[in-house]
């Protein structure tokens, strides 16, 4: 059994999951930081000096710190941009097949009756003309 599992951690797409979560996570922090730390606070100034992480609704003994979902929001929105800009690039760099090569025609046509024949043909079996 233990063998078994170091054969499945071994494998190659295991091992780039793990590099990307990790990657993943921190990007994440980094994306974090912009939002928090740059981007509200312009975005925070722009409106007349909010600042979003505190804003918030009591309803009763509950408060709802909505402030705080606006910039995981953006968050998400900065972290889904730059993925698509790197899956675009990535299918840019993909180079697209070569077109196969057009195939050898196996049929011709008559020139007597314009049937269509065998290309090899010496005689048209429709109209049995002898063809050059």
């Amino acid at each position: 059994m233990l063998k078994e599992f170091k054969e499945f951690v071994m494998r190659g797409n295991v091992l780039d999951l793990a590099v990307a979560v990790i990657i993943g996570g921190a990007f994440g922090k980094i994306v974090g930081s912009l939002v928090n730390d740059v981007i509200m606070p312009v975005i925070g100034l722009i409106m007349g000096g909010v600042n979003f992480s505190e804003l918030s609704i009591t309803v009763g003994a509950t408060v709802i710190k909505w402030g705080a979902f606006v910039q995981t929001i953006i968050d998400f929105l900065v972290i889904a941009f730059v993925i698509f800009l790197i899956v675009k690039a990535a299918n840019k760099m993909k180079k697209d097949p070569a077109p196969a090569a057009p195939a050898e025609p196996t049929t011709k046509e008559c020139p007597y009756c314009f049937s269509t024949i065998a290309i090899k043909a010496t005689r048209c079996p429709n109209c049995t003309s002898e063809l050059k």
